[in-house]
């Protein structure tokens, strides 16, 4: 997935991974302008319809915006890879914007930090920070969107950057560069006269360059525009400088040059000289700020700063104490206490000693007891203002003599440990815990190392070289040095070094101050139980595990478990996370993993790594399977393996799959990861049957791609074992998802050799699916009755195994196939069978679907009251699970049943909503029947050309998914709409209905 990057400071810019999303229409860039304008945030469909028609939407905009957000998620996908840009939230959409970046919200929190500094005396600081926000200006805000409510929130964001601008040369005034800002300042007056603050600025910077007949003159043609425009005179500000200049005020002399320090013996400078590659990191400075505020104060101001090694604590300490250093006269103490060093730690004592002498104790003076030198260490402070930095400290007990008793001093202290617990309470406390930076601080360090031009010139191979140094300072500097030494490598030769995994860790590792000695000391002190999690867990190819994974994995009790993960969180090497199903979920950054699997090649035995992955595996198989059973009221449809399952204690599985759906959403990644690793692994038992019980998650959430690439890669595994039945199954599931997808004549050769190597193993369950999806075949190639015969055969099958929910799902199908032979008596008979059976399963998802085919049976003859009753049962049981498929279905059948009673106005908001519905999913086929449907519902009502829209719409979307039958359907439909005279219900309908 790559970060999309928004760009509305000027005309309208996406990019991902640095090239352009191009987003054609002016529907679709004002839509997205919207969207941009108010990010996380619900933009009604209302609000949207008004500013693409200008206050004057036609009747059919509800649908029409739907298909451009259709269209704006699809160009995300393609460009980025990326599926939750655009979400539908009630009433309308939002921009969810999570890691990707848009300029005007960082503008807007450049200048909160740039405002933070100038409150805390620090100008040129907030200068450096609002020129920053200042540079991000392309042009006027969303330049070429012409809808009335863009415009007008563009212009609120032109009205913020006018004002930044007019507080950033006050700022340059305080500091005394009247000479330098005077022509930039007289031609920004000259493009907005009416800015009376920037007019004062321009008059002071004149009067204090000697030139006060300028300003002078500069307030009367002031008061010229003003009088002429606006009929008004100057403000009070622009009247008050008029009248200093005029009376020569002292108060408008330029700011007195800062007097040097006196410099005396006891007045430590201990800082180290910053790093010339710092980057960034303005929320961690502003935070640290505060701290400023604090000072004498009753309780000691203590910042704590921690992070994985490598992450730039030192250097961040180190900049901001350089920063503030001038409100510390007294003095700036440095201490690395080397806490995780190869050497022994620096006792508290020896640094006492240091810090005692520098500020000008004697030797002599200083007594050995550490209470005692602690105790005259905080005498001395007394009354002093001194800035403390105890670097790479170890714990809370190696620092605590070394804090001072006097709110006038302050103390910041890194550690790979969170020190927050230890010093909330007794201390003004700031604990920060440091991330990784973020994408464009991560390039900017890169560049500042290696500044010939290279990565600036080729900015997808930059970004790639930043993600895989983990946007960490230490190996970015490192992959920057490197690439300075080697002038004649292009930043693409790095990068391929680095993509091979059993290189990266030596390419950033040169010497002994390399990435993999900042890990190795993480690891040297855990426990041995943790260390092994840490190896196994880095050997799993997985992005994100729960705490049941390592369990599985060491063959331990969760809790126990849950502990060693955790020990690994508080050393830095585990990331922890929230999910969607309340539990913890934890992830490696990459180059933590890598250092892990290294270990775990070098030190567990193979059969000890092999057996668990088969723990872990196992323990995926059988909570899938468990969540199987729960959606679909039993083990049915499914052909498991022999491979071995891994059970948990029934407590947990109950707490994790209280939503079963939800469980699978949260491993689908960690699921499509592992079973790659099994197949890559010779693991094919565990890998076919992980995909194939898996399918419950990709059909249900519509995650083709992530069905396809299991299947493929488990079928490979199955066939390079000799596993027949893995083979057959995963045949027999590809063919399925091409009957998903519509592709037919791909899905027939899929299912004729899953069919044969079935009836080679004697799987009788096997044999009951294949035959099931090779009806639905038939019955779209218009065989109806080779259709009916092979879905008895199913049924026959399924009966014989027990497998009552596909038994339910076939009696459907013979109800849909009974249906289009007209025999509707018949189809009544099975659907009303169908729905009693699913129900009496306790599946919502069969129930639901049966209903569906009951609904269209009882609208065929005539009955769309009680189709109506059926079709609100369904949709009841599909919002429950949030089966999205399974609502569109469910909304157009209802719309169709309304319909049928006349019930016109309603029909079409339902039909609405189905296909939004459709087209969040997305599925194309779905999208196309509600629309058609919704076209037929419109020209009833009058509107022929919506309905017009509406048919050619879906004849594009059924071309697309190649379904002829039903584009022939749209161009009758046309056809009929454009004769003169009443239209037909019954002949609509007649072209409409399964």
């Amino acid at each position: 997935m790559l970060q999309v990057v928004f760009r509305i400071l000027g005309p309208l810019e996406i990019s991902a991974g640095g090239q352009p999303v191009v987003l054609t229409g002016a529907r679709r860039r004002t839509i997205m302008s919207m969207l941009l304008l108010a990010p996380d945030r619900v933009v009604s469909v209302e609000a949207l319809a008004d500013a693409v028609w200008h206050g004057n939407p036609p009747s059919t905009a509800r649908n029409q915006i739907a298909i451009c957000v259709s269209s704006l998620r699809k160009a995300f996908k393609e460009a980025a890879g990326v599926e939750d840009v655009v979400v539908t939230s009630h009433p309308g959409y939002m921009l969810f914007s999570g890691e990707h970046r848009i300029d005007a919200v960082e503008f807007e929190e450049r200048v909160a930090v740039g405002r933070a500094a100038a409150r805390s005396g620090r100008a040129e600081e907030a200068c450096g920070h609002f020129e920053e926000a200042l540079a991000m200006w392309r042009g006027p805000a969303l330049e070429g969107v012409s809808a009335g409510r863009v415009e007008a929130e563009a212009a609120r964001l032109t009205g913020m950057r006018l004002d930044v601008y007019e507080e950033y040369m006050g700022l340059r005034l305080e500091l005394g560069q009247h000479r330098e800002v005077m022509g930039e300042l007289a031609a920004f007056v000259r493009e907005h006269p009416l800015r009376e603050q920037a007019k004062a600025h321009l008059m002071l910077a004149q009067y204090r360059s000697g030139r006060r007949a300028e300003a002078l003159e500069t307030y009367r043609e002031g008061w010229r525009i003003l009088a002429d425009e606006l009929g008004i005179e100057p403000g009070p500000a622009l009247q008050e400088m008029h009248e200093e200049i005029l009376a020569d005020s002292p108060r408008l002399g330029p700011p007195a040059e800062p007097a040097a320090p006196a410099l005396t013996a006891a007045v430590p400078a201990h800082l180290p000289s910053g790093v010339a590659s710092f980057t960034g990191r303005h929320p961690e400075l502003a935070a640290l700020d505060r701290l400023l505020d604090h000072l004498d104060g009753p309780a000691l101001p203590v910042g704590s700063i921690s992070g994985i090694g490598g992450v730039g604590k030192t250097a961040l300490a180190v900049h901001w104490a350089h920063q503030v250093a001038g409100r510390f006269p007294d003095g700036q103490l440095f201490a690395d206490l080397r806490g995780y060093d190869e050497e022994a730690p620096h006792r508290p004592g020896a640094v006492l000693d240091r810090f005692l002498r520098a500020l000008g104790v004697p030797g002599s003076e200083i007594p050995p007891d550490l209470g005692e030198r602690s105790a005259l260490f905080r005498t001395v402070l007394g009354g002093r203002r001194v800035l403390i930095v105890l670097d790479n400290a170890r714990s809370f007990q190696q620092i605590r003599p070394l804090l001072p008793g006097t709110g006038r001093c302050c103390v910041l202290v890194t550690s790979r440990d969170p020190m927050g617990g230890a010093l909330a309470g007794d201390y003004a406390c700031v604990a920060l815990h440091l991330d990784a930076l973020g994408q464009d601080e991560a390039i900017a360090l890169l560049t500042r190392v290696d500044g010939d031009g290279r990565l600036s010139a080729d900015p997808v191979a930059t970004a790639r070289l930043s993600a895989l140094c983990d946007r960490l300072p230490l190996a970015l500097r490192i992959a920057a040095a490197r690439l300075t030494a080697k002038p004649h490598w292009s930043v693409r030769t790095l990068v391929a070094r680095l993509e091979d995994q059993r290189r990266r860790l030596d390419e950033l590792s040169p010497d002994e101050r390399g990435v993999r000695a900042g890990l190795r000391l993480s690891y040297r002190d855990l426990p041995n139980a943790t260390a092994r999690m840490f190896r196994l867990l880095g050997s799993v190819n997985v992005p994100d595990f729960a705490a049941w994974v390592g369990a599985a994995l060491l063959g331990i009790d969760p809790f126990d478990a849950e502990d060693l993960i955790e020990e690994l969180v508080d050393a830095q090497l585990l990331i922890p996370s929230s999910s969607a199903t309340g539990h913890v979920r934890y992830r490696f950054q990459g180059l933590p993993r890598l250092f892990a699997r290294e270990l775990s090649l070098a030190q567990d035995p193979e059969e000890e790594r092999r057996g668990a992955l088969r723990r872990a595996a196992g323990a995926w198989l059988a909570l899938a399977s468990a969540a199987h059973r729960r959606v679909y009221g039993g083990d049915f449809t499914l052909v498991h393996g022999p491979a071995p399952l891994h059970e948990l204690p029934d407590h947990l599985v109950d707490s994790l799959l209280e939503n079963p759906m939800e469980w699978f959403d949260s491993e689908r990644g960690s699921i499509t990861g592992l079973v790659d690793q099994l197949a890559r692994e010779g693991e094919a038992a565990h890998a076919w049957d992980l995909a194939l019980t898996s399918v419950t998650l990709f059909q249900n959430r519509d995650y083709l791609e992530d069905w396809r690439y299991c299947a493929d890669r488990a079928l490979s595994a199955a066939r390079r074992a000799g596993d027949r039945l893995g083979e057959a199954a995963m045949l027999h599931s590809l063919g399925t998802l091409e009957i998903v997808g519509w592709a037919y004549d791909a899905a027939l050769g899929h299912l004729a050799d899953a069919l044969r190597l079935f009836e080679e193993t004697g799987q009788d369950t096997g044999r009951a699916l294949v035959l099931r999806n090779l009806a639905l075949c038939e019955r779209h190639r218009g065989d109806l009755h080779a259709a009916r015969n092979l879905a008895h055969r199913s049924l026959e099958l399924f009966r014989r195994t027990g497998d009552r929910y596909a038994e339910a799902h076939v009696l459907g199908l013979l109800a849909q196939i009974e249906l289009e032979r007209g025999r509707p008596q018949a189809s009544l008979v099975l659907s009303s069978e169908a729905v009693a059976r699913s129900r009496g399963l306790g599946t919502a998802r069969g129930e639901a679907q049966s209903s569906v085919r009951l609904a269209e049976v009882l609208i065929h003859q005539g009955d769309g009251e009680r189709a109506e009753e059926v079709c609100r049962r369904a949709l009841e049981l599909v919002r429950a699970t949030g089966d999205r498929r399974g609502e569109t279905h469910a909304l157009r059948t209802l719309g169709e049943a309304l319909w049928r009673q006349d019930r016109t106005a309603q029909a079409e908001e339902v039909l609405e909503e189905a296909l939004t519905a459709a087209a969040d999913v997305p599925d194309r086929f779905l999208e196309a029947r509600a629309g058609t449907v919704l076209g037929c519902v419109r020209a009833l009502r009058g509107d022929r050309d919506s309905a017009a829209d509406c048919f050619k719409i879906a004849a594009d979307l059924f071309a697309e998914v190649g379904v002829e039958s039903w584009r022939d359907r749209t161009t009758r439909l046309l056809d009929l709409l454009s004769r003169s005279g009443p239209l037909d219900t019954d002949e609509l309908f007649g072209l409409v209905r399964p």
